[in-house]
């Protein structure tokens, strides 16, 4: 059968590249090969993932490369010669410009710990978003997964998935709990859909 090779995209530890990986393993993305992790941080340990599951890896580090458009080119460089169909951001603490988003239109993805459109946008990120969302005194928060476009957590959305906050969570307590009921089962979940409608495309 044929797959979409899918490239992951990670800054740091990877947490969400593991949920992938995982689902892949138990055959929970029959529709995608995950064929390539990229990183902008030579010290993350999302390589240290893929290289315990053999994924090739390709390092376009920020220290290395500062210029953000070169560093770009590099990464358009990278998917193009491993056939990379659809490209799936966990993580990934570079804001794309429209330009990468545009060689990839619609064949981009990214998670955000937040029901999109609460706290989301420039400046919106990590432990930022639960920050902003117990200072806000919000009940439910929980994660998002969307298309990629040239606006900042402006692309269609793909998949929602609430959780409740509890009373004494801190940014770390929510972080983790929308990471463990959220995250990590919607994103290999959204992978697999946006795999399976774009074979059905190619078709």
């Amino acid at each position: 059968m044929n797959k979409i090779r899918v490239a992951v995209l990670c800054s740091g530890g990877g947490t969400n590249l593991q949920a992938i990986l995982d689902s892949a393993a138990a055959g929970r993305i029959p529709s995608g090969e995950i064929a390539l992790v990229v990183s902008d941080n030579a010290s993350a340990y999302a390589l240290e993932r893929a290289a315990k599951a053999n994924v090739p890896t390709f390092i376009a580090d920020r220290k290395a490369i500062p210029d953000r458009l070169a560093r770009e080119r590099a990464i358009l460089g990278v998917l193009k010669e491993h056939g990379i169909g659809l490209v799936v951001l966990a993580g990934f603490m570079t804001i794309l410009s429209e330009a990468f988003t545009k060689a990839y239109e619609m064949r981009i993805i990214n998670v955000h710990p937040s029901l999109i459109p609460s706290f989301c946008g420039p400046g919106f990120y990590g432990l930022k978003v639960h920050e902003a969302a117990l200072a806000r005194g919000v009940k439910v928060t929980g994660a998002t997964v969307h298309y990629v476009n040239e606006v900042c957590d402006g692309g269609p959305i793909i998949a929602q998935r609430a959780v409740y906050v509890e009373e004494g969570d801190t940014p770390e307590t929510l972080q983790k709990r929308v990471m463990h009921e959220a995250e990590w089962i919607i994103l290999p979940q959204a992978v697999q859909s946006v795999c399976k409608t774009l074979l059905k495309s190619e078709v």
